[in-house]
């Protein structure tokens, strides 16, 4: 993540949505960028092949990090490489978080979702990953985020040292619910790239939000 003039609270973890050209979605992260602080930008292929996601990968990736923003790449090892990403996202097992750990640190980060409960939460925290994540990509639809993810980051923040991404919801007041739970990092996607939102807005708002309302971490 980038730490780089970093406020000393929970962050902003951006995931690009489905759909849409990477042309629109480089002009919508641009006016992202230009509301504030970002940690980091997840780019999930959803659903693209692999020369789709490349190419949309090889527009996005230098506009983040001209920015200061680590930009990580969901699943695919080759286009992490190809497009000299920060790192890569994992949603498996704990042996192929493992092998991508060996093959990958300390070159890229490699960060892990997918756990439901705490004891799979734990089983991948035993494998060292740089993050965990608690939600799904696609799943941000409701204002609120989802209880589980809540219940699961606020354990994990106060037990665990390994950070955590918690996904908030569609609501860009959702971020204080995240930030409320110690968690380091708050993933937001529709509520920066929905229908009819300014990025720019919904990243300010949400630094404002945090600023005001989320825990500092110890130094």
């Amino acid at each position: 993540m980038n730490e780089a003039q970093a406020p000393n609270r929970c962050r902003i973890v951006l995931i690009a949505p489905e759909g849409g050209t990477p042309e629109a979605f480089e002009a919508r992260l641009r006016k992202a960028i230009a509301g504030g602080d970002i940690a980091s930008l997840i780019l999930p292929a959803n659903g693209m092949d692999e020369a789709t996601f490349q190419a949309f990968a090889q527009r996005v990736v230098p506009v983040a990090q001209a920015a200061g923003i680590a930009v990580i790449i969901a699943e695919d090892t080759r286009i992490a490489g190809r497009v000299r990403a920060d790192g890569l996202h994992l949603d498996g097992t704990r042996e192929a978080l493992e092998e991508a750990i060996d093959n990958y640190q300390p070159k890229m980060m490699v960060g892990v979702g997918g756990a439901k409960t705490r004891d799979e939460a734990l089983e991948l925290g035993e494998a060292r990953p740089d993050y965990i994540f608690f939600g799904r990509f696609g799943y941000d639809t409701k204002p609120e985020p989802h209880n589980r993810n809540l219940s699961l980051g606020a354990w994990w923040a106060e037990m665990i040292e390994i950070p955590c991404i918690v996904m908030a919801g569609s609501d860009i007041a959702s971020v204080e619910a995240v930030g409320a739970t110690g968690a380091e990092f708050v993933a937001l996607s529709s509520a920066v790239f929905g229908d009819g939102v300014d990025p720019e807005e919904a990243i300010r708002r949400a630094n404002a939000i945090l600023d005001e309302t989320a825990p500092r971490f110890e130094e």
